[in-house]
Parts: structure tokens; sequence; C-alpha cells
């Protein structure tokens, strides 16, 4: 997932930049590399994942409550 940016007419180096910058972060290069900087078992992986999905449950079921609360 390459990215490239060309710099078009009337553009200064920093609105390249910027552009540059967005299509970076859209793309996802940044966070994959944050993410595969140190090497994460598949134990772990497992581990992080259902932790992950723990918080959003509760997340979930703590604004529904607040819903129903509010009635």
């Amino acid at each position: 997932m390459p990215v490239s940016v060309v710099l078009r007419p009337n553009e200064t180096s920093e609105q390249l930049l910027r552009r540059f910058r967005k299509q970076v972060a859209k793309s996802g290069i940044l966070s994959a590399v944050r993410r595969k900087r140190w090497y994460v078992s598949k134990s772990e992986l497992n581990r992080m994942q259902k932790k992950k999905a723990i918080r959003r449950m509760r997340r979930r079921l703590r604004k529904i409550q607040e819903r129903q609360k509010g009635r």
C-alpha cells in the first residue's frame, strides 16, 4: 500500500506535506507499523482481543442502561 503525492500547480510544500500526512493516516500504514513493532504471540493476541471485546460490550451495555434510565 504505497502512498504517493504529486505536486499540484500552485501548491506549496506545506500543502503537499499535509496531503501526504492525510493519505498516510487514511491508509493505516503508521498504525500497522506501530502494531508490528514487537512480536506478539497468538495467545497474547487472543487475550488482547478478548479484553477489547469485553470493554466494547461493557460500553454498549452502559449506553443502553443510560438510555433506559432516561425514560
